[in-house]
Parts: structure tokens; C-alpha cells; sequence
């Protein structure tokens, strides 16, 4: 019998990519989901393919040991009956010398890249051909994978779209960034295989690594590691809190993971300057759905960084309302995290779904700068004893916060009101630009009695919220909203719920403050040693905030905190109240001109009123959108821009896919920094 040659083959890359949903990751490598077969052709030569006769047999591997017994290698020939255990060939059609072959792995397979290799037998002749490598990514569509996720649409918004927003601001005023997470632009996949290869547990043990890239929970864990680099561990970005950012961009400035992560890889593994906690959950959540974990970046506001685990933070207050002594315990004005839609094998059921996994360097986790997987439900229960890092993130949402006041001799009083952490923890709607609030998820309704057992069960203490419906109560207003080059005010609003007349002395104090609760100079203050409040009466007081005072050290986050410490002098009771005021930036016009259609050229026009009294230096806007332009275009100015003037700028691109896109923008210069826009874009198809 003349010998069996296979003269050709073809991967068939974008008939696999469309079906496993990877077409966007390019033609030129074969992506496919686990637990899903792909089909490849093969064209022999010299004489057909005669099944019976000749034996068809492949091997995959994948890591640099591959090995059967750890799952990193399989042999397999082709059969009629594929097994539902391991990986399997069978012949869909042959028309003479080709022959269509699908291949299949099983939904628990090791994910990463693996070569693929036939081996073709007839009586004792036999050839191998390498027939190149492939890519094998989880698979939320497969009801046997353990990230499978049952709604079309969520899986559409977690795993497939490569934008989002991103929650920041305050508490009470809720703002939202544009985010290109990209996880399907040019190279992003071989350099999220690469962290994974630059992980220190592959570099320590690289069977064992490689034998535990099956689930989801260990790779989620490696990535909340790699993504800050506190542990010299080639970590992706360097964090930093302290407003100096010369030596490489500010944390405010980036609207993508793509930069990120391709500056990463181009310099060598060093860690990208700089990062804050949106950064690295944005970062992170681009690696998880690219690898094809469902994703999304929550945030947290008044969120709670308490490191003695105690659920209590305490903050030291003198009576002029300026931080008397630094504590640890620290609360954000908001937190942002990544959540990953799993299954928990490894835990009791009940605990599948959403897992919290924060890779901003906190605290150490088994000795190494990560936090979770955590799933919710077990932070919502109150189960502490559940890995991972379960009572980091139930501190997060749930502490308590005591505003002591240090006077003059040393003493201390409590504040008589706690303020509130874990509110308003929101993520981006699906299929949506709108926030959807997931607190319900966290907690239980506050004051509810589950709340009350949830504590009892994780041995702590909640102290009562409830407001005293008598005494002294305070709180701090806006009037109207806080831009940026503006003159503002805020008011104490004090009110005497009691029978009797009261004397106090009342304090307002505003300082510019960043994210993080720390706090820089002070930008408006009064000091009233005598105020009266009649019984049942209310006065509100306002303070004015003058841009020419708080100007100068706004920070990027662009936050004042205002503090109000009210002291009653009969009975010497202290109440605090703490607002946190968001300076409202420009907003930038973005136009489309003409109609936008795939692989032809498209214009923006994209504009920003200065708002502030004086010149802008060194504008520049930087733009970019997966799929629309290609990687990120910097337009520099050349003149300043004058007071109450227009910084305008056009760029040009040429979409490479069609679709719902979002053009992105931010906006950099001397004064004004971090200033976010951007425009959803409908792409028409290429006409056939």
C-alpha cells in the first residue's frame, strides 16, 4: 500500500473563531473554548484517506513539561464515539484526499497554548506532522465548564465586550469613567499567557502550575497577584497614593488596559507607572475575560480598610476638625474590585457564582499581595472561615466608623454617629450605559434581623446606627453642583431635637482630599463659638468655597472634604459629619462626522471648554476604542488654551469592526488633568 501524505492543512482559524466566539482575537491563530469542538481540513496525497486501513492519532500539549498524568498532554485517535472524559477526534466528512476532522477537549481542560501534532499510521509505516499550535480558553457557553454563565446577554457584557465604565466619585455624587479593557486587541492574549507564565508559582513548580490552569479559582487567585507588583514578582503595575507621578503617568490619565499591558510586556516586564484600585481591577478584569472568565469591575464607596480586623475604624479628630493622629484603619471614599463568575468545587455548595477578587496591594494573602477569590454570598453570610480573603472584603463593606475628638488636654469623646461604609456598590448595567447597584448582593438590608445574625455569626459587633431621635443632629449639604474654576457653597444644616434651647460651638472645615481619605491642605473654614438653637429648630450655615483657595491643591480625584464637628456646651456631647464633595469636570463633546462604516475612514471632532480663570498648558487629548482605532492616537496642542476658550482637536480612524463601539477620549494639561469623555459609535457592516 503506497504510503498516506499529508501534502496540506488548514486550521481553519476563522470558521473556528466565529463558532467558539474568538473571531476578534484576528485570523492568524486559532482560539477555541474548551469542551466545543473545532473542525480542521486535511489534504492527502499520493492516495485517499482509507478509514479501517489508515490510523489517524493527535497529540496536544501544552507548558514547557507536558505530561498525561497532569493533564497537559493527551494522545488520542480518531473514533466513532468520542469520549465525554478527554479529548476526542472524529471524522465529520471526506471527500477523497481531504478529509474534515473535529477535535474536542474535554470542558475541564487545562487552558493556555498547546501544539497540536497528527500522527498517521498504515501497517508499521507511520509520519507525525506538526500542525501548529492553538490557543484553548474557558468556556462560559459549555454547562460543564466551571465558569458557565446561563444568560446570553451576561455573557455578552462579562466576557465579550471589550468596554465599560468604571465607578468613581463619592458617595454622593456618583460618577462614571469610560474604560477600554480590550481584551481581544492585537497581542493581548499572548501577554496575558505570558503573565500567567511569569507567575512565581510556574517559575517555582511549572508541572504543578500548569497542571492547576484547569480552574478558574486558581488562575483568578494567580492574576489578582500579577497585576500589582509589591511582591517583586514582575507584577504588571507599581500603585501609588501620593499625587507625584513625573516618572510615568498618572493613574488618572489612562483610559484602557491595552497600553497598560502592552507597556508591560515591551519593557521587559516591569511594572507600568502608576496604578490606583480601578486601574488594577480594570487590568485584571481584562486578563480574566480574555482567558474567557466572565468579569466585571464593582466599586465599593466608603469603603473600609480595616487592617486589625476588628470591623472598627477609628478616626482621631482635634477640635478644629484636622486629623489628630494617623491611624491605619482607613476608609476610600471608594474601592473598585473585580468580581468572576465561577463555580466553588472546592467549598460546601451554596457558593458558586460571583467571586470578589481584589488586586490592589492591601494586605498579604498566603504571604503573597493578593485578595480572593471571595465568593459574595459568603461575604453576604457573614461566612468568614470560607476562602479566600472572605473577612478582608466583609471589613470592606460592613465596618463601622468612630469619630473620636481629641481636646486640648489629651482627652477623647465619641462622636455620637457612626458614618456608613459598603454603600451604593455598583457595577455597569448589562448591555447598558447605566449603573446597576449590587449592595443587595453584599449585605442584607441595614437594621434588618439577618443583618444582625450575619454579624453574630462572624463574631462581631455592629453598633446600633440608629440616629437618637433626640439630641443634636448635623449634616452637610451641597447646594447645586461643584465645578471645577468655581466659587461653591455647602451648608451645615443643625438640628435641635430636643425641648430645650442650646448653646454650641459649631466648626466647618473643608481640605482638598484624595480617594484614599488622605487629605491636603485646608480650602475653607468657620469657627462659630456661639451658636443657639432653639427647641425643634433647625439653622442651616453655610460655608463658601473659593476656587482661588482650593485650586491650587485639588488633587487628580478631585475631592473636598468637608468636616463639621458640632459641640454641645452643657452636656460636652460631640457630633461629626463628614461630606465628601466631587469637583465636577468639563465635559468633552465628541461629533462623528459622516457615516461610520468598517475599513472605511472615519472623523471625530473632539472639544473641551476651559473652564477654569486662567491659561491651560500642554493640552493633549488622548483617544482610542478596540476595534476602532488602532491602539491609541495622541493629539498634542500646539497654543494654550485662554479662559472660557475651546480646546478642539479631529482625528481620523478606520474601524476594523463593526458593531456598537465607544470612542474614548481623555484630556491632559497643566491645570486640568484626567478629564474623561466618551461616544457610543454604531458601526455598519463592510458591504459584501
Amino acid at each position: 500500500v503506497a504510503d498516506l501524505v499529508l501534502e496540506t492543512w488548514d486550521l481553519q482559524c476563522e470558521r473556528n473563531g466565529r463558532e467558539h466566539r474568538t473571531a476578534e482575537m484576528g485570523s492568524q491563530q486559532l482560539v477555541v473554548r474548551r469542551g466545543q469542538p473545532f473542525t480542521i481540513a486535511l489534504h492527502f496525497t499520493g492516495r485517499d484517506y482509507e478509514e479501517g486501513t489508515d490510523k489517524l492519532a493527535f497529540n496536544v500539549e501544552t507548558g514547557p513539561c507536558p505530561i498525561e498524568t497532569s493533564g497537559t498532554r493527551s494522545h488520542f485517535t480518531v473514533t466513532d464515539f468520542p469520549e465525554e472524559s478527554g479529548w476526542s477526534a472524529v471524522v465529520q466528512q471526506q471527500d477523497g484526499g481531504s478529509v474534515s476532522v473535529s477535535l474536542c477537549s474535554p470542558p475541564s481542560a487545562r487552558i493556555g497554548r498547546y501544539s497540536l501534532t497528527l500522527e498517521t499510521s498504515t501497517g508499521y509505516q507511520g509520519s507525525s506532522y506538526l500542525l501548529g499550535d492553538f490557543v484553548l480558553l474557558f468556556n462560559a457557553w459549555h454547562p460543564e465548564d466551571t465558569v458557565f454563565l446561563r444568560d446570553e446577554d451576561e455573557r455578552c457584557e462579562y466576557i465579550l465586550s471589550q468596554q465599560g465604565l468604571i465607578y468613581q466619585g463619592a458617595r454622593d455624587y456618583i460618577t462614571s469613567v469610560p474604560w477600554n479593557f480590550g481584551q481581544f486587541e492585537d497581542d493581548i492574549l499572548s501577554i496575558c499567557l505570558k503573565l500567567l507564565d511569569t507567575n512565581p508559582k510556574f517559575l517555582r513548580d511549572q508541572n504543578r502550575d500548569c497542571s492547576r490552569r484547569n480552574d478558574p479559582v486558581y488562575i483568578g487567585r494567580v492574576v489578582s497577584a500579577m497585576v500589582n507588583c509589591n511582591d517583586e514578582d514582575r507584577g504588571v503595575l507599581a500603585g501609588r497614593w501620593d499625587n507625584h507621578y513625573e516618572d510615568g503617568m498618572s493613574p488618572m490619565s489612562w483610559i484602557g488596559s491595552v497600553d497598560i499591558l502592552k507597556r508591560w510586556k515591551k519593557f521587559g516586564c516591569q511594572p507600568v507607572k502608576y496604578g490606583q484600585c480601578w486601574v488594577f481591577a480594570a487590568v485584571a478584569c481584562t486578563v480574566m475575560r480574555c482567558l474567557g472568565v466572565p468579569s466585571r469591575v464593582v466599586t465599593n464607596y466608603n469603603s473600609a480598610h480595616d487592617t486589625n480586623g476588628n470591623l472598627v475604624i477609628d478616626r482621631y479628630l482635634s477640635e478644629t476638625g484636622e486629623e489628630d493622629r494617623r491611624s491605619r484603619d482607613m476608609i476610600w471614599n471608594f474601592h473598585c474590585w473585580v468580581e468572576c463568575w465561577m463555580a466553588r468545587p472546592d467549598l460546601l455548595p451554596g457558593y458558586d457564582g460571583w467571586q470578589a477578587l481584589d488586586p490592589t496591594p492591601q494586605e498579604k494573602s498566603e504571604g503573597v499581595f493578593c485578595c480572593g477569590p471571595a465568593p459574595v454570598r459568603a461575604i453576604k453570610e457573614g461566612e468568614l472561615q470560607l476562602k479566600y480573603d472572605t473577612p478582608f472584603v466583609f471589613a470592606e463593606v460592613n465596618a463601622d466608623v468612630v469619630y473620636w475628638v481629641v481636646r486640648r488636654d489629651g482627652s477623647q469623646r465619641k462622636s455620637t454617629h457612626s458614618s456608613v461604609v459598603g454603600k451604593n456598590i455598583s457595577t455597569k448595567s448589562v448591555g447598558r450605559d447605566s449603573r446597576e447597584d449590587i449592595t443587595h448582593t453584599y449585605k442584607y438590608p441595614e437594621g434588618s434581623e439577618k443583618e444582625r445574625e450575619v454579624f453574630a455569626k462572624a463574631e462581631r459587633e455592629k453598633s446600633s446606627l440608629r440616629e437618637e431621635e433626640e439630641g443634636l443632629h448635623l449634616r452637610i449639604k451641597l447646594s447645586g453642583g461643584a465645578n471645577n474654576g468655581c466659587d461653591f457653597d455647602v451648608f451645615a444644616l443643625v438640628t435641635n431635637a430636643t425641648d430645650t434651647e442650646r448653646v454650641c460651638r459649631l466648626m466647618l472645615c473643608a481640605r482638598t482630599a484624595s480617594y484614599n481619605g488622605t487629605v491636603g491642605p485646608q480650602c475653607g473654614m468657620k469657627d462659630l463659638l456661639n451658636v443657639t438653637l432653639a427647641p425643634r429648630a433647625e439653622q442651616s450655615v453655610p460655608l463658601r468655597i473659593l476656587y482661588e483657595k482650593y485650586g491650587e491643591s485639588l488633587t487628580q480625584d478631585n475631592l473636598i472634604k468637608v468636616v463639621a464637628l458640632l459641640t454641645d456646651y452643657q452636656s460636652g456631647d460631640v457630633v461629626v459629619a463628614v461630606r465628601d464633595v466631587y469637583i465636577q469636570n468639563p465635559e468633552i463633546k465628541i461629533r462623528v462626522l459622516g457615516e461610520p462604516m468598517q475599513k472605511r475612514k472615519l472623523v471625530a471632532e473632539i472639544s473641551l471648554v476651559n473652564p477654569l480663570g486662567t491659561p491651560l498648558h500642554n493640552c493633549v487629548f488622548m483617544v482610542e476604542g478596540a476595534g476602532l482605532t488602532d491602539g491609541q492616537q495622541i493629539k498634542e496642542l500646539e497654543e494654550p488654551v485662554e479662559p472660557q476658550a475651546e480646546a478642539k482637536v479631529r482625528v481620523d480612524f478606520v474601524p476594523r469592526q463593526a458593531g456598537l463601539r465607544k470612542l474614548m477620549v481623555d484630556f491632559e494639561s497643566d491645570k486640568l488633568t484626567g478629564v474623561k469623555g466618551f461616544r457610543n459609535v454604531i458601526i455598519a457592516p463592510q458591504p459584501k
